[in-house]
């Protein structure tokens, strides 16, 4: 049995799991078969059967067999204890301090974890928290950490989740993923850094090596602290420098990518992007957000080249799915659009893009409640200003204004020097007509806080021709788009103009923002309204006769099913 049990051990490091498996089953014969065996030895065949059953994902079996081990451990431990109950200690002896949690090459609390692992595996998440929690915390390694805390804060246990990170990082500085999740729990910056071993943080004063960790972790952490708590500047501020030190790291540059993405410089996240993915092109992290970006430019063919990337990388990820929504939805295909945007959601229930989707889906959708509960559980996952935007649209959609104005209020207050938080205030109250006065002045302000945010340009033109000023709303675009030549804001002049009756050069911004952006829904729309006033038709009285011509067609219909 010795023999098989070196082989199995062998084939095991090898990550040969099926060889592996085909011979335990001879050496779980010969551990059930003998009586001679000590619990010990059969716990060590158990725990070594069970980890070739969950090498090959046999997730159940391998349970029952880790279960069976643990009694065999529990066994051994009794029968130790009893043993040293009754023995006599000699003269000046000390109490013994061995662990009889330790019994041979097996560890108790290891085939908790294992335990663990294997409900986790079989999507038991409390099972498997339970069992973790049994593991007292001065047994605990680092791997059970991390996970301990990777399983609180799925299950919500937020506070737990940050003491069990914050242990991590006392073990190892060097647990990224740990310092990312403290900082979208909240933890501070200086509180996350606190957390290094000092001796290694001071030789960061010392002309050592570039690539020494104490030199660039403080700035890692002040980045993602600063995207943590919406301040993309300051994130953008600190990725740019790492890049420069660390130019072909893919996770700086997909952070750098995201932070100018939230900035609305799309035209640089899209840059950015390109190059991880030239550097990378088997990356498929945060491409749902590249595919997000590549439709706001209305690039449908390299969207469209993208999603086919993803599909044939790895269709298993919820990225893939989320990209593929978006394609979809560039094609007008909204119902399978929301459909692949829930089959990301299945493959996992917390990522945040996936929410943002089927949201702005499900507002075009006219269904404005289900597009509240989509933007909702973003915000609890990970708050953007995108799940800000969404909620107030959504909000405004089903006339409710107390919660739009309250969501509104609250991305400011977590963006307190952003003009895009300013402007979305103010598109809540340009939805009452006794709030325009107000509207007016936080759109000013966010025009004095940030010249160059076209959100906040379109948001206060629109007023004005809502409030009659068209020459005025005129005005304000052509200055802006002297510097800033836009798709969006080509559509919204265009659209005053015509208004107007200022046809031609209504026009002519109609063709230039579809030059820009081929996929500009409402510059197409615009534009055939416009070609049929050209042509001294009137567009809503023609869209009337079309919608009761469609309405008669149904009734036909339905009469002849009825006979």
């Amino acid at each position: 049995m010795e023999v098989i049990r070196e082989q199995v051990v062998f084939l095991l490091e090898q990550g040969l799991h099926d060889s592996a498996e085909m011979l335990g089953c001879f050496l779980m014969c010969a551990t059930t078969s003998t009586n001679d065996l000590s619990p010990s030895i059969r716990a060590e065949n158990m725990v070594l059967f069970g980890d070739a059953l969950y090498g090959k994902k046999e997730y159940k079996r391998a349970l029952n067999m880790y279960k069976q081990a643990l009694q065999q451990c529990r066994v051994t431990s009794k029968q130790s204890m009893a043993i040293g109950r009754n023995a006599v200690p000699s003269i000046g002896s000390r109490p013994s301090s061995t662990n009889f949690t330790h019994l041979g090459s097996i560890n108790e609390n290891e085939v908790r974890y294992k335990i663990g692992l294997c409900h986790l595996a079989v999507h038991d998440t409390r099972a498997a928290l339970s069992e973790m929690e049994g593991i007292p915390s001065k047994a605990r390694s680092l791997r059970i950490n991390l996970t301990l805390a990777k399983l609180y804060r799925t299950t919500g246990y937020d506070r737990a989740a940050i003491a069990s990170y914050r242990e991590c990082l006392r073990q190892c500085p060097c647990i990224l993923e740990a310092i990312v999740a403290l900082a979208e729990l909240g933890v501070a910056s200086k509180e996350i850094q606190s957390l290094f071993p000092q001796a290694q943080m001071k030789s960061a004063r010392m002309p050592t090596d570039n690539y020494d960790p104490s030199r660039w972790l403080p700035r890692f952490t002040d980045g993602h602290c600063g995207m943590a708590s919406l301040d993309y500047k300051g994130g953008l501020e600190h990725f740019n420098n790492l890049s420069q030190r660390f130019p072909n790291n893919v996770h700086i540059l997909l952070e750098t990518a995201k932070a100018e993405g939230a900035l609305g410089r799309v035209d640089e996240a899209v840059h950015v992007f390109e190059k991880s993915r030239q550097f990378d092109p088997f990356n498929v992290t945060a491409m749902d957000e590249y595919a997000m970006l590549l439709r706001t430019r209305g690039e449908s063919t390299e969207l469209n080249r993208l999603v086919h990337d993803l599909l044939n990388i790895d269709p298993t990820r919820p990225e893939v799915w989320v990209a593929s929504a978006v394609l979809w939805e560039t094609r007008d295909d909204k119902m399978r659009a929301l459909t692949y945007a829930e089959k990301s959601m299945r493959v996992d229930d917390r990522h945040t893009t996936a929410y943002l989707v089927k949201g702005d889906l499900s507002l075009s959708l006219s269904c404005s409640e289900a597009a509240v509960t989509a933007f909702r559980k973003a915000q609890s996952l990970k708050p953007d200003l995108r799940s800000y935007q969404g909620l107030v649209r959504a909000y405004l959609a089903i006339s409710k204004h107390k919660e739009a104005l309250c969501a509104a209020r609250e991305a400011m207050k977590a963006m307190p020097h952003s003009a895009k938080a300013l402007t979305l205030v103010g598109d809540v109250y340009a939805n009452n007509p006794d709030g325009r006065e107000k509207a007016r002045k936080f759109y000013e302000s966010a025009l004095r806080l940030e010249p160059g945010y076209l959100g906040a340009v379109l948001s206060l033109a629109d007023l004005q021709r809502v409030e009659g000023k068209n020459e005025e709303a005129v005005m304000l675009l052509q200055r802006y788009l002297k510097n800033w030549a836009d798709d969006a804001m080509h559509t919204k002049l265009a659209q005053i103009l015509a208004a107007t009756n200022k046809l031609g050069e209504s026009f002519s911004h109609y063709q230039a923002a579809l030059s820009i952006n081929p996929q500009n829904e409402a510059a197409k729309k615009g534009l055939e309204r416009l070609e049929k006033q050209m042509k001294g038709v009137d567009p809503d009285a023609l869209e009337q006769e079309e919608e009761n011509e469609g309405e008669d067609v149904d009734a036909d219909q339905e009469e002849v099913e009825f006979l």
